[in-house]
């Protein structure tokens, strides 16, 4: 069963999760919005395979930028500061690889339903905190 949900201005759709892959992956589908951007962040407990579907993603990995086109893709190693960024006039799609199990139940446990919808910090940050990723900064904030 899929799930879509917003998280941060992205709309995110779990394609697979700890339930269906015995928590060794989370498999995920991002949609971006044109100018949406993450704000820097690194997860301590699993890396990050992004590839792109559709328009194209500008990644910062720790102090290295990489701008990838649809069929390209990027490993972030756990541990690694890292911003994803939609910067072109048009949304970008791609998949996510989160290696072991643990993005989705954030994306489950903070995402909304509807975009416009209220977001709780203070819970993000509390699931964030459980998961092992770490925020280091704010939306527009580069690693």
């Amino acid at each position: 069963m899929t799930q879509s949900l917003w998280l941060l201005g992205t709309h995110l759709t779990i394609l697979a999760d700890r339930t269906t892959t015995d928590g060794k992956y989370d498999l995920i589908e991002g949609y971006f919005p044109p100018g949406t951007q993450t704000p820097p962040h690194r997860h301590t407990r699993y890396s990050e395979q992004l590839y792109v579907l559709e328009g194209e993603f500008t990644v910062w990995v720790g102090k290295n930028k990489v701008v990838l086109k649809a069929g390209e893709s990027a490993l972030i190693p756990k541990g690694t500061p890292h911003v994803v960024a939609a910067l072109s006039d048009q949304p970008t799609r791609g998949l996510v690889v989160a290696s072991p199990s643990a993005f989705a139940h954030l994306i489950e446990a903070t995402g909304t339903l509807n975009e416009n919808e209220a977001f709780d910090l203070e819970l993000f940050n509390r699931i964030s905190s459980e998961i092992g990723d770490e925020t280091l900064g704010a939306p527009g904030d580069l690693p």
